[in-house]
């Protein structure tokens, strides 16, 4: 892994963007999204994480987030291992889900190509952490991160898209709740 994409200021405020293996389309369903919302709140709640902007696309997930323990790699390494074993549990235990072989094939397959793997590999290992250090950064990665699922052809108005803080920033904490901060407006 490069230099640039590693944490090194360890309570620093970070975007991390990361996808499935293959980019798969796998949150596609309720089920889905609902592993990620759920491993998220947990996170808030118990591991110290500061959630202050995300986008669940998907393929992917955009964050911007801090640990307040001054362990953002071990969280985000933590939410990916948890992550990955619930939705390929939903997967299996999916009756409505059409895919279910193939996920579960493409998912085995990336795993015996990689020796850390017992199994399925779901995510991509990388995580591309970029320390944001600025107003001005922080409110172009927040754009970016809104405007994903419209520039993506998903939604008209980034609002739209159910698992976004864009709902947070207009008052609909229904999805999840996120950090405010006074850098974020």
């Amino acid at each position: 892994m490069s230099r640039n994409y590693k944490f090194h200021n360890k309570s620093g405020l970070y975007f991390v963007s990361f996808a499935t293996v293959n980019w798969i389309d796998v949150f596609t369903r309720q089920v889905y999204y609902d592993v990620l919302a759920d491993s998220i709140t947990y996170c808030r709640e118990y591991k110290g994480m500061e959630l202050y902007c995300y986008c669940f696309m998907p393929s992917h997930v955009h964050l911007m987030f801090r640990s307040s323990n001054n362990e953002p790699s071990g969280l985000l390494r933590d939410f990916k291992r948890h992550t990955s074993k619930k939705l390929i549990e939903a997967i299996e235990n999916n009756p409505q889900e059409s895919r279910k072989e193939w996920l579960l094939w493409m998912f085995g397959r990336a795993g015996t190509k990689n020796a850390t793997t017992t199994k399925y590999q779901f995510w991509q290992h990388h995580n591309k952490p970029i320390e944001l250090w600025s107003e001005n950064v922080i409110k172009q990665k927040i754009d970016y991160i809104h405007n994903n699922p419209v520039l993506s052809g998903l939604v008209i108005n980034a609002e739209d898209w159910k698992y976004s803080s864009a709902r947070n920033f207009q008052g609909d904490n229904t999805v999840l709740l996120i950090d405010k901060a006074e850098f974020i407006q």
